[in-house]
């Protein structure tokens, strides 16, 4: 067998049987994904502290292309790579004031530069492991599940043979919204290896049953206990849990103490630990205080970075170890930053309830308004559609206007009646009240300008910003977004969906080359995401590169495959480009997507009618007038086919249709020849002139002169 492999089995001594039964190349590396060992990508940081070195030494032009994944899954490798310099932070008046969060996907952005960054690093790499064996998939963080997800797919096991090691279970979906399925990708990209299940479980329950039976505690129980707590609790050897939980919790406090001191000598030069096992042993060690704080430490981090599932469940466990009455300022911490990093993760249900729970449990007026905000929001955006209530977001976004409104400093009520009248604002625009939304965010500039001081609160000044480009670009306004975004780059030129949102704009300015470079720009500034090399690749298309335009689409479904709209884009270039099997290969694979596709049904039928297959045709065409009536593509190839089959009735209904949605010059010239072929000459000088009047056609010309011609033939016949 070759390949990627997928180990199951109850017990990880069993999964190391099965392994060894498999031929794998060599040399190997291990890692384990298991959460508790440093947080987000313990696994993938093991892997790239073994290869990034060497590569970044061999080939030092990785470390400008990927040093934001680099550094920020695995921050050993920071001295590397150059600093990700964030310009608001850098020029904040106030230490350590946040400027702004990463979107929910950047995690999946990261695990794909990763592979990236592997792919280009591993083939000329001497000594490098030619398979990685990934164990305790179970417990990996979703960082860590999205990257073997994306490896599985793109790197081949030629280059590095990947071996996930699980449980019998499945892996189980993250919560919330999936960015990408580490089980779809397991069954397809892997030739699985399970073991004998019921005989393991068997054995494994039998194990158990004796290590409790044991008794009090036993001479060597220390020792056991020791071996547990110095593989991080994270081993699932039975006896050694058992030994554990017989000495008493004095002794498991010392054990913890001692490991704690073990991983704190080493945390500054292996930062990632304070994500995961350093804060795990604090807590369970003699000083309480430096554990709450490792991991008020560790949330605030996670958050940071946009790892928002670890986030939430640091805080989860942070809130639930504090009284709310004896550390309120500790317990909000956590309490407010699991609230936004729940919804930031796509778990807005779960979001709601803590924030019913930490209603009850306060009465201090700044929380309460808060949380008024964040539930506001939870109506306003982070709901699925059927959950999202305007009227509901309002009420709540008006309490926390409310209460800002009534703080006794009166810098802190300048801004919190703003930064909330902002969130107004978000509940006015997805109400479709733009002019309503603008006018709340420019009355929020004038007044933070008006009554703070120059430089405070910068970061929420360019949000205030960044918001009225957004709404002046959604209600058309477009030169007005564009003198936005200059003054926004101009303080914040590091954040790549700037350039994203101003190229688009561009875009539908017809300014293609601005717009090409600012999605460059964008894609530079930004670990890989599909949405910037589409958007280029359309705009390149425009301009004529259909050979860049092309390499865009493809580099998008490298990244998602799945991208409809890539697809359909691919398909029809590749049309233009007369290959129309691999046209059809991508239209196929879109309609997999998507089915009901009109645009991709219609590209389908045109393509087959070129081939000669009519039958064929006119049923993806009927299908693709049955999910669109109104495309007028369709009833155009549907004009064609019936003008080759020869009935030119229904040729010119079905070209008169398409004309009347969409009046293109093609539409016309084909109904002209139409007209032209049943002797409605006049009707044929007609269309010709319109195509003429937009562009200097020589056949339409021609045509048109033909018809002429002959139509006086007739007038003196």
């Amino acid at each position: 067998m070759t390949g990627h492999y997928w180990i199951s089995a109850p017990r990880r001594r069993e999964r190391d049987r099965l392994r060894a039964g498999v031929e794998l190349p060599s040399p190997s590396a291990a890692a384990d994904a298991h959460r508790r060992l440093r947080g987000p990508y313990s696994a993938t940081g093991a892997l790239l502290r073994l290869v990034a070195p060497e590569a970044l030494r061999r080939r030092p032009e990785l470390a400008d292309r990927h040093y934001i994944e680099l550094q920020e899954s695995t921050p050993e490798l920071r001295p590397l790579v150059p600093p990700i310099v964030r310009a608001l932070e850098r020029n904040a008046k106030a230490p350590g004031e946040a400027s702004r969060y990463p979107a929910r996907l950047h995690s999946l952005r990261i695990a794909h530069g990763l592979v990236d960054f592997l792919l280009a690093a591993l083939p000329d790499a001497d000594g490098a492991p030619r398979t990685l064996v990934v164990e305790n998939v179970q417990h990996a963080d979703v960082t860590d599940q999205e990257f073997l997800a994306a490896a599985l797919r793109r790197i081949p096991a030629e280059l590095l043979t990947l071996v996930v090691c699980t449980d019998t279970g499945t892996p189980a979906e993250p919560p919330g919204m999936v960015s990408v399925s580490l089980p779809e990708a397991l069954a397809a990209h892997t030739t699985r290896i399970a073991g004998p299940a019921a005989a393991a479980e068997a054995e494994a329950q039998a194990e158990a049953q004796a290590a409790a039976a044991a008794g009090p505690e036993q001479n060597d129980d220390r020792e056991a206990a020791a071996l547990y707590v110095e593989g991080d609790c994270t081993g699932d050897d039975p006896a050694l849990l058992a030994a554990y939980e017989r000495i008493s919790a004095e002794a498991r406090m010392a054990l913890h103490d001692r490991r704690a001191g073990t991983l704190a000598a080493r945390a500054d030069g292996e930062p990632s630990l304070k994500l995961g096992a350093l804060p795990y042993h604090l807590l369970r060690g003699s000083d309480r205080d430096a554990g709450l704080e490792a991991l008020r430490w560790a949330q605030g981090r996670c958050k940071y970075l946009g790892f928002y599932h670890a986030a939430a469940e640091l805080g989860e466990d942070g809130r639930h170890r504090v009284d709310p009455a004896a550390q309120p300022d500790l317990w909000w911490t956590f309490t407010r930053d699991t609230c936004v990093c729940l919804a930031a993760a796509g778990r807005p249900k779960e979001s709601a309830a803590v924030q019913e729970e930490a209603r009850a449990a306060t009465v201090v007026p700044l929380h309460h308004m808060s949380l008024a905000y964040e539930t506001g929001m939870l109506y306003a955006r982070h709901f699925p559609p059927e959950l999202r209530d305007e009227r509901r977001a309002r009420a709540w976004v008006n309490q926390a206007i409310a209460i800002s409104d009534l703080l006794p400093d009166p810098k802190e009520r300048a801004f919190y009646s703003v930064f909330n009248r902002n969130g107004l604002a978000l509940v006015e625009v997805r109400a479709g009240r733009h002019d309503e939304a603008l006018r709340l965010l420019d009355e929020g500039m004038a007044r933070l300008d008006r009554e703070l001081g120059i430089g405070e609160r910068t970061w929420h000044r360019v949000g205030l910003r960044y918001n009225r480009a957004q709404v002046n670009g959604m209600s058309g306004r477009f030169e007005d977004a564009l003198a936005d975004y200059a003054q926004i780059i101009d303080a914040d030129s590091d954040f790549a969906d700037h350039y994203f949102n101003r190229g688009s704009i561009l875009r539908r300015l017809g300014r293609l080359e601005d717009a090409v470079a600012d999605f460059g720009r964008a894609l530079a500034l930004e670990p890989p995401f599909p949405e910037a090399y589409y958007n280029r690749g359309d705009a390149r298309l425009e301009l004529g590169d259909a050979e860049g335009a092309l390499a865009d689409f493809d580099r998008t479904l490298e990244l998602e495959p799945g991208h409809v709209e890539a697809l359909l884009a691919r398909a029809g270039l590749l049309a233009d480009l007369k290959e129309p099997d691999a046209a059809l290969q991508s239209v196929a694979a879109g309609l997999r997507q998507d089915p009901g596709h009109a645009h991709l049904l219609c590209l389908k039928g045109r393509l087959l009618a070129e081939q000669g297959r009519p039958g064929e045709a006119r049923e993806a065409l009927a299908a693709a007038l049955r999910s669109d009536p109104e495309l007028a593509e369709a009833w155009a190839v549907r004009g064609e086919l019936a003008y080759l089959d020869g009935d030119l009735t229904a040729a010119v209904s079905d070209f008169d249709r398409a004309v009347e949605l969409g009046d293109r010059p093609e539409f016309r010239f084909n109904r002209g020849v139409v007209h032209e072929a049943a002797g409605g000459y006049q009707q044929a000088v007609a269309d010709f002139d319109a195509v003429l009047a937009v562009a200097d056609d020589p056949e339409a010309r021609s045509r048109r002169e033909s018809c002429l011609r002959r139509a006086a033939e007739r007038v003196q016949a």
